[in-house]
């Protein structure tokens, strides 16, 4: 990416699709769309995305409520939608060979679910998801608090990238060798698409930031207010952190309380600098700001791990480019294994406390994500960190996470760097 594509960036704001609303029983049509991805004085971008636009639309619902979605798939290929992050009953976690057959062109599958945990969540399509999610079938899924905390504002803000051509439209190099075994499908333009164009000054905001890349790590610079972080991959912190620099790999979110001084700006860290992402304006003054400090978020009745009876076990990322040879039959492998396997990886009882060293024997990072729970990230001192649904490994690392698999049926395991995932990063377990 150059300076000029970076700066175009902010000479058009992309706005995400209004609000589903609060009805826990909608339709999601799957279907070609025209997205304004470049400037105004640009060309636009032929893309899949869903309802008519891409991102989908944002999907809102409250802590507990049950969820019914007709997908109709009008995409003209095989699909199907996943929860991410979601606690989802197993048959609607939108896996095809795993939990579900791919919903055919013209077809309709209707998804049922509850949403037990509050926090910023996503939906995005799980058959060939490392060409569909690039073409756009993805949105955001916001899961509201039964106690929120007091904002003026509540704002998603998607972070992707696109790889395109001159007149605007996606390159077709999907799932070319080069992208599998690097560092996937790296796009040439970045964008912030904001749910708002403008807040106020003195107004407290709650930013929820989902980087819905293919592959593109975001280290994120937010100017513009005093701000703290107060949630990783839809789960509280324990207390609010500092936001000098944010780091979001593929498919992870964080939130943010910012009191707003002066247009909230954000940047991309490269390695030419930081270039601009998008602004969100300033428009008036609030008459009466909140005070105070950020407080954290309720803690929502997670398991509890019993870290002393966990069981052990180690997952070792091989291969790619510079990788050396595993016994794998892809470029990327799970214990000398690429891909799907008849049997799990690792049967679990339903309750049990497992940790699971993640170690990275590959020259690229990776994030790992665990469908249907969340786990705790592991210190070095051996602390429980943050609870998460996905977790960076970076290149020849190591990390422990510790899962308490309660949630029953077989679930996906794989990075989500999703070329990474196509070519053999992929492995699954079952919970009794």
């Amino acid at each position: 990416m150059n300076r000029r594509q970076f700066l175009a960036c902010t000479a058009a704001s992309v706005l995400l699709p209004a609000t589903a609303g609060a009805a826990t029983a909608f339709r999601l049509k799957a279907g070609p769309v025209t997205a304004r991805i470049l400037p105004e004085s640009e060309g636009l971008t032929p893309m899949l995305g869903f309802n008519g636009s891409s991102p989908g639309p944002e999907l809102r619902f409250r802590q507990g409520d049950r969820v019914s979605v007709a997908f109709e798939n009008g995409s003209g290929r095989r699909s199907a939608i996943h929860w991410h992050g979601i606690h989802i009953d197993n048959a609607m976690d939108g896996v095809p060979e795993l939990t579900q057959a791919a919903v055919e062109p013209g077809a309709t599958f209707d998804y049922a679910f509850d949403v037990p945990y509050p926090g910023t969540y996503w939906y995005h399509a799980h058959h060939r998801s490392w060409e569909q999610v690039a073409r756009g079938l993805y949105g955001p899924l916001i899961v509201e608090e039964a106690d929120p905390p007091a904002v003026d504002r509540d704002i998603t803000v998607v972070l992707d990238d696109w790889r395109l051509e001159r007149s605007g439209a996606l390159h077709e190099s999907f799932g070319n060798r080069h992208d599998f075994s690097h560092a996937g499908r790296m796009g040439n333009y970045a964008r912030a698409l904001f749910s708002t164009d403008a807040v106020r000054r003195g107004d407290r905001v709650r930013l929820r930031l989902i980087n819905a890349a293919t592959a593109r790590m975001f280290p994120v610079r937010i100017a513009g207010g005093d701000g703290k972080a107060v949630a990783h991959d839809g789960m509280p912190l324990a207390e609010p952190a500092p936001i000098e620099e944010l780091f979001l790999a593929p498919a992870q979110r964080t939130d943010v309380i910012l009191d707003v001084a002066e247009p909230v700006s954000f940047a991309l860290r490269t390695r030419d600098g930081f270039f601009p992402l998008g602004t969100i304006a300033v428009s008036g003054s609030n008459p009466a700001p909140i005070d105070g400090p950020v407080a954290p978020l309720s803690a929502p009745a997670i398991p509890t791990p019993d870290a002393r009876a966990a069981t052990r076990h180690i997952l070792v990322m091989q291969g790619g480019a510079m990788g050396g040879r595993h016994g794998g039959s892809d470029f990327w492998a799970f214990n000398d294994r690429s891909g799907m396997t008849d049997a799990p990886w690792r049967r679990f009882a339903r309750g049990e406390t497992a940790r699971i060293a993640l170690r990275n024997d590959t020259a690229f990072p990776h994030g790992i994500h665990l469908h249907g729970h969340h786990f705790h990230e592991i210190g070095e001192d051996g602390s429980l960190g943050h609870y998460r649904d996905t977790t960076l490994v970076d290149a020849r690392q190591s990390r422990d996470i510790l899962c308490v698999f309660d949630n029953p049926g077989k679930w996906l395991l794989h990075c989500h760097t999703l070329a990474h995932q196509a070519s053999g990063m992929k492995t699954w377990v079952e919970v009794a």
